[in-house]
């Protein structure tokens, strides 16, 4: 439900300037205004056209945008990137979380839960023909019930951010769900071969 949610990328690594200078150029021509806008950043993950992924997106880019002033500057463009492509395993959750907790309410519940477990099954039945083994096992309201019971240690009906990440690290089926989504770090990287990003 997260990008792909691993160890392996390397945090401590810093962007070099050469690295830095390139972004900027890239996304000085992409966004001439000097800001990202919705449209924009749909059309630079090709979903315009696809209701399910548009909707993922959509939550990404409210993620993504810091300030919430519906656009997404350059720091926040290098952050996100960053984050994506270099971020240690806590940041990467708490960037899920934030992303799930539609409401800002500093909790998730299981209708929020449900409506990316529903969103993402409709997004890899769209754009793969077919669910994975895993997703054809249980249906969106089984997986959220499985992972409240994992996860909701208080059995408040919500999950908290502590709750949440702890339950991601303490059990690999859930880590597992948590990954079930599309995984914006492969997706920069496609586009940033294919397009020249």
């Amino acid at each position: 439900m997260g990008q792909r949610l691993s160890e392996d990328s390397d945090p401590d690594k810093e962007i070099d300037v050469a690295e830095l200078q390139e972004w900027y150029k890239k996304f000085v021509v992409e966004c001439p205004s000097g800001t990202l806008f919705m449209h924009e950043f749909k059309s630079f993950f090709g979903v315009t056209d696809n209701k399910e992924a548009a909707d993922y997106i959509e939550n990404m880019f409210r993620a993504f945008d810091k300030n919430g002033d519906n656009t997404i500057d350059f720091l926040e463009y290098v952050a996100a990137l960053n984050l994506v492509l270099r971020g240690k395993l806590e940041h990467k959750l708490k960037w899920t979380f934030k992303m799930y907790d539609k409401d800002g309410s500093g909790c998730i519940d299981k209708t929020e839960l449900l409506e990316i477990v529903e969103s993402i099954y409709r997004l890899k039945k769209a754009c793969h023909g077919e669910l994975d083994e895993e997703c054809n096992l249980l249906t969106p309201d089984q997986v959220v019930d499985r992972i409240f019971e994992l996860v909701d240690e208080n059995g408040d009906g919500e999950l908290s951010l502590d709750e949440f990440i702890d339950g991601a690290r303490r059990d690999k089926w859930v880590m597992k769900m948590l990954q079930m989504d599309v995984n914006p770090g492969d997706w920069i990287n496609e586009r940033r071969r294919s397009a020249d990003f």
